[in-house]
């Protein structure tokens, strides 16, 4: 006999459920995840149960979903206005205290500011380190705080790091001259919030342990919290941390993508009779300045005049372009920027405003945009400094931008950042700008398309010395940057573009056997001319199939629903069991200081440095390696905590809600939850 309620209630898929539909049944869903779990049991042992006795198992089973949270945690929901029914929260200690993972604690000192009193408690083995930060690092009280934690732990004390203030902004604004603010989707997270005002007594815990095997995970300990574990929420930008470490996982950490340059017919002089052809690799930070490099590399080889076009070969991904405007109707924000073949620049530009003293200020650009009108003048009105769609209003147009309105005063000195709707095009214009800057000549046009070359399908006429095809072997074979420097920019910054890259790219390269390298698959292609280097091309759909093919190899919990890689997505869903089983086998991993590293800091760097700002008492300033994500209506965290007893954690954290949340408080229930973990 099949009971009536395991149909019904087990086959339910509470990830199929309309999102806005979710929060008022999340208590429900919780438990009914914990039932099903014990059904199949009942039945393989033949043993019947009522089902009035199934039913008060429904509230009954699940007692860890409904524990009380800690007063910290149950306080700062209060004053963000939400239950506990609107997040999920897990806390698991991690191996041991004589064997943590974790990088050292870190704490900042502004020399401007700090007593040199507090110099000697800082230890003198101490390093100075230069980390990629964020400006708004600890404050001199958080600064205090840190330091008492390190006097009254002398085993953790010789391990901390010192970082200057100062050397952490000079570093940032080093990164930001090429990675820069709006490439980071995170912006509401500097807003200074609520800060929480009650603080647990810690608790020990010894001896904690877990298994590391590559293929299976074994938890040998308890969770501290473990509420609402199984229920699928949207994840905003915590859902980085799938991609970023499957890559790490399948790639390495010292995979590169390889941009190959080739061309036909013949080079006479420094003269190219014949078209080069630029085969994309799918590099997700091919900024402005290494198109740059890999031109000049062609023009190294001998080529300073070509005969013909230049053709941008992006075929391998396949159909990857998105609206831009369809997330948010925000076209012109770079987070919004599609994924291509041969992404230049993360589609986005720079506008450099100078104001002079005559009601008009002028407009620089980075990069130049070949064959395409850049205003180089604008006038000026009095009004607030705002985002690029108030403070320019601009406006891609087949042939040149407009700028319908007039440029704030108070803006000074100032960039804007603004998206380009097509990434093929942007490339196109790039690339001829870059060639001409480089003092070359092109007789043709810049071509960028989604196939690979072959000539003999090409729709124009080829005679002549244009007629000899090209070598099989690439004249530029030009390295990016490596896996581990592209996740830190990923998870560091929540780069999204980039994100999508890589997960894209985990679809193309991880296709190849035994004895073949991943990153020069050398398959050849009957109707491509490449016979060196062609990797499998990819689509979202095949490379999201690979990452759920690799969740349900090597994880246990069912894989979650990606729509996407980078979690700009509504429809994409991750439970914090997922999250805490993917961080723990991420903890045991060879590449684990790959991924940990390229988290921000608590206080400190990245997405979570306001972290100090609005709790500047926190425990868990520079002991936090984190992961957030903020959608309108999702604040999430994910990632890991050096507890002050020297032991490890892993910690997850999301907040979703029916109606769009305020960011003034809800970040500090999360942030309640690390200086919590961080006490223990």
């Amino acid at each position: 006999m099949r009971y009536p309620l395991q149909r019904d209630l087990c086959q339910y898929d509470p990830s199929q459920r309309d999102l806005s539909q979710r929060s008022s049944h999340i208590p429900v869903t919780a438990k009914l995840t914990t039932l099903c779990r014990h059904v199949p049991l009942l039945n393989q042992s033949k043993k019947r149960l009522p089902v009035l006795a199934l039913l008060s198992a429904v509230m009954l089973v699940p007692t860890y979903a409904q524990a009380a949270l800690p007063t910290a945690i149950q306080a700062a929901l209060s004053r963000a206005n939400l239950t506990e029914s609107d997040i999920s929260i897990i806390v698991t200690p991690i191996g041991n205290k004589n064997a943590s993972r974790l990088p050292a604690p870190i704490q900042v000192i502004d020399s401007s500011d700090v007593d040199s009193q507090l110099m000697p408690t800082t230890p003198s083995n101490n390093t100075t380190t230069n980390i990629s930060a964020d400006k708004n690092s600890s404050s001199q009280k958080a600064t205090q705080n840190n330091n008492n934690h390190a006097a009254s732990n002398p085993d953790q004390q010789s391990a901390l790091i010192t970082i200057e203030k100062r050397t952490i902004e000079q570093h940032e604004q080093k990164i930001h001259d090429y990675t820069d603010d709006p490439y980071t989707y995170q912006s509401v997270e500097s807003i200074p919030t609520v800060v929480p005002d009650e603080q647990p007594t810690p608790a020990n815990n010894d001896n904690n342990a877990v298994s590391t095997d590559k293929t299976s995970i074994k938890i040998s300990f308890s969770p501290l919290l473990n509420h609402q574990p199984d229920v699928p929420r949207t994840p905003a930008s915590t859902m980085k941390l799938v991609p970023s470490f499957i890559a790490l996982d399948t790639l390495g950490a010292d995979f590169v993508w390889y941009t190959r340059v080739y061309h036909t017919g013949i080079v006479i002089g420094d003269r190219l009779h014949g078209d080069l052809i630029i085969q994309g690799s799918g590099d997700p930070k091919m900024t402005h300045e290494r198109l740059k490099e890999l031109l000049y590399k062609v023009q190294a080889s001998g080529i300073r005049h070509i005969d013909g076009d230049i053709i941008v070969d992006s075929a391998i991904f396949k159909n990857v372009s998105e609206d831009p405007a369809a997330f948010d109707n925000s076209p012109l924000r770079p987070y919004n920027a599609s994924p291509d073949g041969f992404l230049v620049n993360f589609s986005t530009i720079g506008i450099k405003t100078y104001p002079s003293d005559n009601g008009q200020a002028s407009l620089t650009y980075k990069p130049r945009l070949a064959n395409y009108q850049l205003p180089d003048k604008i006038n000026t009105r009095a009004a607030y400094c705002g985002q690029a769609s108030y403070s320019l209003s601009p406006q891609w147009q087949a042939e040149q931008l407009t700028l319908n309105a007039s440029l704030p005063e108070s803006c000074g000195e100032h960039v804007f950042y603004v998206a380009y709707p097509n990434a093929k095009e942007f490339a196109a214009h790039v690339i001829a700008a870059k060639w001409q800057a480089l003092g070359n000549t092109l007789s043709g046009k810049v071509i960028s398309q989604e196939t690979p070359y072959n000539a003999k399908k090409t729709s124009k006429s080829i005679h002549g010395l244009t007629a000899i095809t090209m070598s099989p072997l690439p004249m530029v074979s030009y390295p990016s940057l490596n896996l581990t420097q592209q996740i830190h920019d990923i998870n560091h910054f929540s780069n999204n573009v980039m994100a999508e890259q890589v997960a894209l790219s985990i679809g193309a390269y991880d296709k190849a056997g035994p004895t073949q390298s991943k990153a020069t698959n050398t398959d050849k292609k009957a109707d491509s001319l490449y016979q060196f280097g062609t990797p499998a091309g990819t689509d979202y759909s095949s490379a999201l199939q690979t990452i759920n093919q690799w969740w349900q190899t090597n994880l246990s919990t069912p894989p979650p629903y990606l729509t996407n890689g980078s979690g700009l997505c509504r429809d994409c869903t991750i439970t914090a069991a997922n999250l805490i089983e993917l961080l723990t086998y991420a903890y045991g991993h060879p590449s684990f200081d790959a991924y940990v590293d390229s988290l921000g800091i608590a206080g400190v760097s990245g997405t979570i440095a306001a972290h100090s700002e609005r709790l500047p008492d926190s425990a868990a300033i520079g002991r936090a390696w984190i992961k957030t994500g903020t959608l309108n209506n999702v604040t999430s965290m994910a990632g890991y905590v050096k507890g002050l007893s020297g032991q490890d954690y892993v910690v997850v954290g999301m907040i979703n809600t029916d109606q769009a949340l305020n960011p003034y408080t809800a970040r500090p229930v999360l942030d309640a939850v690390l200086d919590w973990t961080a006490q223990r």
